[in-house]
């Protein structure tokens, strides 16, 4: 049996709304600057925690994204992000901005859910507002209590 014959009504067929278009979009348009901006850090500091995980986080966050916009037939907008995000002068500093950052993440995705019905897309969407409330925030808030001075880095991995 085809993956689509079993997600029933609200997989492919069933047309989005334009309000749920642009929430996608917008979406994958935050996940897309996050991983753009950690990328950069990563190039200006090396392999640095919570960088390291968070990036590959937001990766499979892209990832989960994308495949909704080609569940539903919706052409997946391009990355305009790379080389296009601003760049710390410390580990810290870049901690302090993720943190906000990922506060943002938390409250457009609280915005977004508000746009659609499609349990699939809420489910997603509430899995990548959990990750950004629960782990990513936690994350860089250990970061910037580390310091400036204490990069952490490799070390073991996290699943989130």
């Amino acid at each position: 049996m085809d993956i689509r014959e079993d997600a029933g009504t609200d997989a492919v067929g069933s047309s989005l709304s334009e309000p749920e278009i642009q929430a996608l979009t917008q979406a994958l348009n935050d996940e897309y600057r996050a991983l753009a901006t950690y990328d950069q850090v990563l190039r200006d500091f090396g392999p640095v925690r919570p960088f390291l995980n968070i990036r590959e986080a937001e990766a499979r966050h892209a990832a989960a994204l994308i495949s909704l916009f080609e569940r539903y037939g919706v052409p997946v907008p391009p990355n305009p992000w790379p080389n296009n995000v601003p760049r710390y002068a410390s580990v810290r500093d870049a901690c302090d901005a993720g943190i906000q950052s990922e506060i943002e993440n938390a409250a457009l995705f609280e915005r977004l859910k508000a746009l659609t019905t499609h349990p699939d897309i809420l489910a997603v969407f509430e899995m990548l507002q959990s990750a950004s409330r629960e782990h990513h925030v936690p994350a860089f808030q250990r970061c910037t209590q580390r310091g400036a001075t204490q990069p952490h880095r490799g070390g073991s991995r996290n699943r989130w």
